[in-house]
């Protein structure tokens, strides 16, 4: 199958310019100047499909670096599978997925791998790999550890908070960052300062304030902030290349931007819901509907210029790329199970199909620039994490992941307009995009076309990454 997408403008996170792009099979085979007869054949009479994309922008699908599909949780577990995840997340002009095995306390890492492979194998709609959750910090699972990079997983995550859960304290994560600088493989931080978290709770909840709100309060920047330090001066001690998720205070940011103009390897990502979402405005909502907004890291205060901070963060470079920590659950039997106790509310967000809208939504409003959008949603994840050159570009010999999105065309969003996740609810009920995803390919298959879902599980394939293209 050949397919030609002709006339559209094609953003890389260099430039744009008019081009057609030249798919055979599930690559790219060429990009050329519109009508180019450079290959000594009218190419648009011997492909089999064209697909005309004048006036739209014509970019490389999106890579969420960031997902939990099926995550078990305080009890209950993130309601999206790796089938109905990542159908909404082509949905969404989201190609690719990097989700998260699980290690649980007490089981070999080996085990916990091979259950993810187990629950992803034959379900996705869309390519994945995996970084590797390290909940039990041992001998046995750093050699285990050592081993993961020959089989194509580069990244691990760790966790400063969660104590009793996924929690490793500092010299567990010493250890971790010791074999990080040994490998070349990446670490991930949860960087939050868990048990001083657990006391605030605990008084919290003494006080009687129970509700969503006060999840925000319990878990304050300034927890963020020290932990996302006391990574930093781990990972210089050991020579670790660090990657901090989910950051949502501007201070972690400064701590980032601080080691990295001392030269360190020291890179960090945010969420849409930390440009966008506020302590006050979703925390605070009446009532038990906060419950809707709590994720960790949690929602900032307005007032303070976290989010007003994130975006300028992106535009210079202090952070570097957007995921959505996607862990979404459902309101009725799932963020019910805190119904007064804040603390007992499952933490997760729903995002996966609106990452590209709502970081796109940033460029209509002047916050960063076109090729900055596709840099932070493809370019940059597939460098972050041994992708690049088979995804995040078009060009010759990449993956055909490509999406045509609409300027001119519009998107609302939420649970009876755009939502194909799995959830009863939309985190982001009545924002409104001046753009839309008019057309994806997955490795040279519409999946996406005509507001239709072309697509089928078991189209995705397990990617085998290869370490870091973007160390310093």
């Amino acid at each position: 199958m050949k397919t030609l997408i002709k006339n559209g403008l094609v953003v890389s996170s260099t430039g744009r310019q008019l081009a057609d792009v030249l798919i055979d099979g599930e690559t790219i085979a060429a990009v050329l100047a519109p009508g180019s007869v450079l290959l000594g054949f009218d190419v648009e009479q011997n492909v089999d499909v064209v697909i005309d994309a004048a006036g739209k922008y014509v970019i490389p699908g999106g890579i969420d670096a960031h997902t939990h599909m099926s995550l078990p949780f305080g009890g209950t577990a993130a309601s999206d599978t790796f089938e109905t995840g990542t159908r909404a997340a082509a949905w969404g002009g989201t190609t690719t997925i990097i989700d998260f095995a699980v290690q649980t306390f007490g089981q070999r890492l080996e085990d916990g791998l091979a259950k993810w492979h187990s629950m992803a194998e034959g379900e996705c709609a869309i390519d994945y790999g995996f970084h590797q959750i390290m909940g039990d910090v041992n001998d046995e699972s750093l050699r285990a550890l050592r081993g993961l990079v020959d089989q194509g997983i580069t990244s691990f995550k760790m966790f400063m908070a969660y104590p009793g859960v996924f929690y490793s304290d500092d010299a567990q994560v010493l250890r971790a960052m010791q074999v990080s600088a040994d490998t070349g493989m990446l670490t991930m931080m949860h960087a939050e300062n868990g048990p001083a978290i657990d006391v605030l709770v605990q008084q919290l909840l003494a006080e009687g304030k129970t509700d969503p709100y006060y999840h925000g309060i319990a878990r304050a920047w300034q927890l963020e902030e020290e932990a996302t330090h006391r990574a930093i001066m781990l990972a210089d001690l050991t020579g670790a290349p660090l990657y901090v998720v989910h950051v949502s205070a501007r201070q972690a940011v400064e701590q980032l931007a601080a080691a990295r103009d001392r030269g360190r390897n020291v890179f960090g990502e945010t969420c849409p819901q930390y440009l966008y979402l506020s302590l006050e405005d979703n925390l605070g909502a009446p009532g038990f509907e906060g419950a809707k907004w709590v994720c960790s890291t949690p929602l900032r205060s307005k007032h303070e210029g976290h989010q007003d901070y994130l975006w300028q963060s992106l535009r210079t470079n202090d952070l570097q790329l957007v995921s959505t920590d996607h862990c979404p659950f459902c309101m009725k039997g799932q963020k019910e199970l805190g119904l007064g106790d804040f603390s007992k509310i499952p933490n997760g967000i729903g995002s996966i199909e609106h990452r590209m809208d709502l970081l796109y939504q940033g460029v209509v409003e002047g916050r960063i620039s076109l090729e900055r959008w596709v840099e932070i949603t493809s370019t940059t994840p597939a460098r972050m994490f041994g992708l690049y050159g088979r995804k995040g570009v078009i060009a010759p010999g990449a993956d055909a992941d490509i999406v045509v999105y609409d300027p001119n065309g519009h998107t609302s969003i939420g649970y009876n307009k755009t939502h194909h996740m799995n959830m009863d609810y939309s985190a982001w009920e009545g924002y409104e995009i001046d753009g839309h995803v008019d057309t994806v390919l997955a490795r040279g298959k519409r999946v996406i076309d005509g507001g239709q879902y072309l697509g089928a599980k078991g189209d995705g394939r397990f990617l085998r990454r290869d370490l870091s293209q973007y160390l310093i």
